[in-house]
């Protein structure tokens, strides 16, 4: 399994190729690429290289779903024996990004087509022979 820890945000996150994330919002408008250049971490088949703080030459490669709003946080402030109450609310503006590759210098360690595993398929057998071999 390969992954990464980038930096986004101020916020450190884990991903994987293929997968989908919510960050903070990006000023980049959806279905566009963004390169994150801040990574922290790389892991490729037990091979882990660490940055100082970050690992020089890697990036992790992803396309803008979509932007939108998070659910919304209440804040009450209250002073008991005092009649003081505030109350606010807050919507994260949030942005939906898929992780397509990871690359370390110059070498695509994973990307979105190449995760692709094949299913088995099952015994693909006529209902009519299905039917005479249970009778």
């Amino acid at each position: 399994m390969t992954y990464a820890i980038i930096e986004t945000g101020g916020k450190q996150i884990r991903v994987e190729p293929g997968r989908f994330y919510d960050i903070e919002l990006l000023a980049i408008e959806p279905d566009e690429k963004v390169t994150i250049d801040s990574v922290l971490l790389v892991q490729h088949e037990g091979e882990v290289t660490i940055g100082q703080p970050i690992v020089t030459g890697a990036t992790v490669e992803g396309t803008v779903m979509r932007h939108f709003r998070g659910r919304k946080v209440l804040v009450y402030k209250m002073k008991p024996k005092k009649k003081t109450r505030k109350k606010r609310g807050h919507r994260q503006e949030i942005t939906r990004l898929m992780i397509d590759s990871i690359t370390l210098n110059g070498a695509v360690f994973a990307a979105q087509g190449a995760v692709e595993e094949e299913i088995p398929v099952a015994d693909e057998t006529p209902a009519e022979e299905f039917e005479t071999a249970v009778e």
